[in-house]
């Protein structure tokens, strides 16, 4: 059996050096990531990479949403939207983060799964939805931030539409095997849009993305 506290606080030492913003690194710190992986999954919950949950579906690496996390450039009384639940464990960070957290899952087993765990940690400030055919979220517009769990092959405009104005989209936005994690600042006057890097996310599924 790993020693899961000693893997903690070895991914963390790490982390406080990758991520700029330590109220980021603070809130992962709070989240028990081991929730939120399978129990065959259970001895790798601190490695920082991503662990697969099933339905062809992972939990990010945590570096990455640490990364993605902190471009949104959450202050606490924000509502956020998150594309791709997953497990449920960024959500879980953004809650830490913002006042209110909407966020889709495609796989309803996901959603489900997702939405028991996060009530189970007592997490009453978010919402989990079986994503629709429109991307996003719509009926709970607009976002101060979105957030997306899955690459795009460019940035949907109907998330953009989403946002409020100076509203700020993190996304992967590439092919099905390689994407841009790009940062679009939602403008009066043109989109400030800022690269952050390559990563790997699976496809983002829905009109304005990839089809299934």
């Amino acid at each position: 059996m790993v020693d899961l506290e000693r893997a903690k606080e070895s991914l963390f030492s790490y982390l406080d050096h990758e991520i700029a913003d330590k109220r980021v690194v603070e809130a992962m710190r709070r989240v028990p990531r081991e929730a939120f992986v399978p129990p065959e999954q259970f001895n790798a919950a601190y490695d920082d990479r991503p662990l697969s949950i099933g339905f062809g579906q992972t939990i990010s690496q945590p570096l990455i949403v640490g990364l993605m996390v902190a471009a949104l450039e959450l202050k606490g009384n924000e509502k956020v939207l998150e594309l791709g639940t997953g497990s449920g464990y960024e959500a879980a960070i953004l809650a830490e983060l913002a006042q209110r957290v909407i966020t889709v899952e495609c796989v309803p087993e996901l959603a489900e799964s997702a939405e028991q765990v996060l009530d189970k940690l007592g997490y009453s400030n978010i919402e989990v939805h079986v994503a629709g055919k429109t991307l996003g979220w719509p009926k709970g517009a607009p976002y101060d931030a979105v957030i997306v769990s899955a690459g795009a092959p460019s940035v949907p405009e109907v998330l953009l539409e989403q946002l409020t104005w100076h509203g700020r989209l993190v996304i992967p936005v590439g092919s099905r095997w390689q994407q841009e994690l790009l940062k679009v600042t939602r403008l009066r006057k043109g989109n400030r849009t800022e690269n952050l890097g390559g990563c790997y996310f699976v496809p983002l599924i829905g009109e304005g993305a990839w089809e299934k």
